[in-house]
């Protein structure tokens, strides 16, 4: 049974309050989480206040190599990360192994080089002056991460905001806290300066409210859910503090007539139902070209019927458990809705149970849905689940108009071999993420964001290095 702490001023420590951690392949306790109060959370911001004057001024090629040491360590210790994120989030462990944990070890090598780039803008005027502009740390910063992609995003975001010279807290999750504490295990064997990061595990409403209203940190990076993105902001934008939020989606796929079949069915497939549809950017509405809806309709069940949840440590297994009881039943209860609406189930809708040790735990079928309008709720809410609906549409005008028409705006993927097409829908969809002819297909170097309700600000690249520091711009005056 693990026994997670939390990392505050280079020392893991307990609290006197502890959560229950559970596996959800099995339904059954693995362990216990610290729950973090006023006391952790004021001893972490005084360690974090300490230490920012010398971290500040470490310079950025110093800071890369204590990235860079961590990078080492994830992938020394790759197996072991990729069995606890498997365990505690219920997906494969073949993909923790292959995407999730090398993700990490990327985050942190890429920042590790973007704290070295990273540089200042001068602009010469005509009259005899000359503006430069100093890019400077915030001071303490909170990093505030997801349960779906738990050490992949929490490094994400931690990575840029050590980089460019800030002290962290960071808050996992407290559904998936395990591989940010044994990552905190890591920051102590490599010797990481005291305070520089510190980490406390426990509920969003208790010591995630707490964090997000101290007024001691100066900006936050949340990804999460729309609702409690709208929560911090609430509580954030009168004390003046910067917020980049990365929050929900209801993206579109678009599949015109033309598109490369084969690649397309196995790709929408994938995006609709990987980490059982518990990514942001999957694809969770389906459109298809009406001259083909038919067909396409009945390869893409085919091939989703074959995706059968299994055991997540068996390294053949594809499809694992949904993450969370709450979850679970959460999911169950928008297929429920589905049905209510008047949608077809093609496949799936019910929960199964695998034999063995996994009897007991929180598995649902890949479910396809048809026969919904664009409007009702089950194509406008985010179910964040292996639960995806079918639409035809007649042409482009309309495919736009029905990617178009929900709140969010985060990732859109477009299915054409035209490419003048395919440039003319990726120019007026509304989405902060294209992909055309490929998902999930990411380049650390671009932003990464959403409109309308899917978020506020970029990650990534250069855009991530700007929110974790403020601009200053000194005009010197010199006599021509």
């Amino acid at each position: 049974m693990d026994k997670i702490e939390h990392y505050i001023d280079g020392e893991l420590r307990g609290s006197s309050e502890w959560l229950e951690n559970f596996e959800p392949a099995t339904g059954k306790v693995s362990g216990k989480i610290a729950d973090a109060g006023e006391t952790e959370l004021q001893a972490a911001v005084e360690a974090a206040r300490v230490a920012f004057p010398a971290w500040r001024h470490t310079p950025g090629a110093e800071r890369a190599r204590w990235l860079n040491r961590l990078a080492d360590l994830i992938e020394r210790n790759l197996d072991s990360l990729a069995k606890a994120e498997s365990d505690d989030t219920g997906k494969p462990i073949t993909l923790a192994r292959t995407v999730d944990i090398p993700r990490a070890a990327a985050n942190l090598r890429f920042f590790a080089g973007a704290a070295s780039q990273f540089a200042s803008e001068s602009h010469l005027m005509e009259d005899g002056a000359i503006n430069w502009t100093l890019r400077e740390p915030h001071g303490v910063v909170a990093c505030i991460s997801p349960w779906n992609l738990p050490l992949y995003l929490f490094t994400w975001k931690i990575a840029p905001a050590l980089a460019a010279g800030n002290c962290v807290i960071g808050k996992p999750s407290e559904v998936t806290p395990k591989t940010a504490w044994l990552f905190s295990r890591l920051c102590i064997e490599a010797g990481l300066p005291n305070g520089v990061l510190n980490l406390l595990h426990g509920r969003g409403p208790g010591i995630g409210a707490q964090l997000i209203n101290h007024p001691d940190i100066k900006a936050i990076s949340f990804t999460g859910g729309t609702a409690t993105g709208k929560e911090i902001a609430r509580v954030a934008a009168p004390q003046f503090k910067k917020l980049s939020l990365e929050l929900g989606g209801k993206n579109a796929t678009l599949v015109f007539d033309d598109c490369d079949w084969e690649k397309t069915l196995e790709e929408t497939v994938r995006a609709s139902f990987a980490n059982q549809g518990q990514i942001c950017l999957c694809g969770s509405r389906l459109l298809i070209q009406r001259n083909i809806y038919e067909r396409f309709r009945g390869e893409f069940v085919e091939r989703a019927k074959a995706l059968m949840p299994a055991d997540p440590r068996e390294a053949d297994t594809r499809q694992g458990a949904v993450v969370s009881e709450a979850h679970y039943r959460k999911v169950l209860t928008c297929i429920d809705t589905a049905r209510e609406e008047g949608g077809r189930i093609l496949c799936g809708g019910e929960a199964i149970t695998p034999k063995g040790r996994c009897k007991e735990g929180w598995f649902i079928q890949p479910t396809v849905i048809e026969g919904l309008p664009a409007g009702c709720s089950t194509n406008q809410q985010e179910i964040f689940g292996p639960v995806v609906t079918l639409m035809p549409f007649e042409d482009e005008a309309e495919a736009l108009a029905i990617a178009n028409g929900v709140n969010y705006g985060l990732a859109t993927s477009i299915w054409t071999r035209d490419i003048t097409r395919a440039h003319r829908v990726a120019r007026y969809v509304q989405s902060g993420l294209v992909w055309i002819n490929c998902w999930m297909r990411r380049d650390l170097r671009v932003p990464m964001g959403g409109m309308k309700q899917s978020g506020v600000g970029r990650e990534g690249g250069w855009e991530a290095m700007r929110f974790f520091t403020e601009a200053k711009n000194v005009t010197v005056a010199f006599d021509e």
